[in-house]
């Protein structure tokens, strides 16, 4: 089976704006600079394809583009173990603003993100989508971002198993890669709560390509390691728009992150890495982290702790404090060279 890409296009109500740095399409890209001012937020879906499996790609930015106008920096946000890409584009009216896409498309960014395969809107096989196919997932996306954007490099933003997509991918084709951000990110689990009682089912991620994902496990999101960190109510939005896609989720990388740590090798990540780990991670531990963290070879990195917040961050209480951060390390002015 095989797609042709296509996207249908939709316009949605944003408020306020950031206007993009001018940018050369093969230099690394630069800081988007935030400019108050009255706008929309434009979005679009599209198609990849990775051999004859379709893959969903959505896209958000501050209006539709327009020929000739000056590059926006990419930034792509990849998705975790339990969730789809929509857990980065959360609505919930009278709760503030959940979307991480809305967000940093004000900011001046061009935003993009994909369902994994066997997730969300993207094809149905019989693999067990862990990170080495994530990571041929993103080559195929990769592809659509170069021909719509005309840029060849982008920035990366992974959550929890989504930073290892990302980091993997980074070690594969490191001529595409910015800067780099790892949420909730996992080196060799060693000193995880959660991944010891994940272990527990090891035999099972073994024999099995999918497991049940249901409303409690999303509920569990918000309670597993510190409850109060996040807001429950979003969990049931999380829940109500998760279940659309059915009760079953690959096992890939649950079994990838219990048996098959590091999947991601500090040495082989040429970028600029920030991590980012909330307080009460139960999955990331901070000597695992700064393990990791002191063998990177790029001078150009940095590890924060955010208060308050537990291992998702990006539908957390203090999820501003994840965009504070996040934003404030993709729009580092280039280092004076000595």
């Amino acid at each position: 089976m095989t797609h042709s890409d296509h996207s249908r296009r939709t316009i949605m109500k944003g408020l306020g704006v950031a206007a993009a740095a001018g940018v050369l399409a093969e230099a690394p890209v630069q800081a988007a600079t935030a400019a108050p001012a009255e706008a929309e937020i434009w979005s679009s879906e599209y198609w990849a394809s990775k051999g004859d499996i379709p893959l969903w790609m959505f896209r958000k930015r501050i209006g539709a583009p327009k020929p000739g106008e000056p590059a926006r920096p990419v930034v792509f946000f990849v998705h975790g173990s339990s969730v789809t890409s929509r857990a980065f584009d959360l609505a919930l009216p009278g709760k503030g603003e959940y979307s991480l896409l809305n967000a940093f498309a004000r900011y001046g960014f061009d935003c993009w993100t994909m369902d994994h395969e066997n997730y969300g809107k993207s094809g149905r096989t019989f693999g067990n989508a862990d990170i080495a196919s994530g990571v041929e997932d993103l080559k195929a996306a990769v592809e659509v971002v170069a021909r719509e954007t005309g840029q060849t490099r982008y920035h990366f933003v992974g959550e929890s198993s989504g930073a290892l997509r990302a980091g993997a991918y980074a070690m594969a084709a490191p001529e595409r890669i910015d800067r780099l951000v790892f949420a909730a990110f996992t080196y060799k689990g060693e000193g995880s709560p959660t991944l010891a009682k994940r272990a527990e089912q090891l035999a099972y991620y073994r024999t099995h390509n999918m497991r049940k994902r249901d409303r409690d496990m999303i509920r569990s999101i918000a309670t597993r390691d510190k409850p109060g960190t996040s807001d429950p109510a979003v969990m049931e939005a999380l829940a109500d728009v998760e279940m659309q896609f059915g009760d079953q989720i690959p096992t890939g990388t649950y079994l990838d992150m219990t048996a098959n740590l590091p999947v991601v090798h500090p040495e082989k990540v040429l970028a600029p890495v920030l991590l980012v780990r909330g307080e009460y991670d139960g999955i990331a531990a901070v000597p695992d982290l700064e393990e990791f963290f002191n063998k990177l070879p790029n001078g150009d990195r940095q590890f924060i702790i955010l208060p308050g917040t537990a291992h998702s961050v990006a539908l957390a209480i203090n999820r501003e404090l994840f965009w504070h951060v996040t934003r404030a390390f993709l729009t580092m002015p280039a280092p004076v060279a000595t």
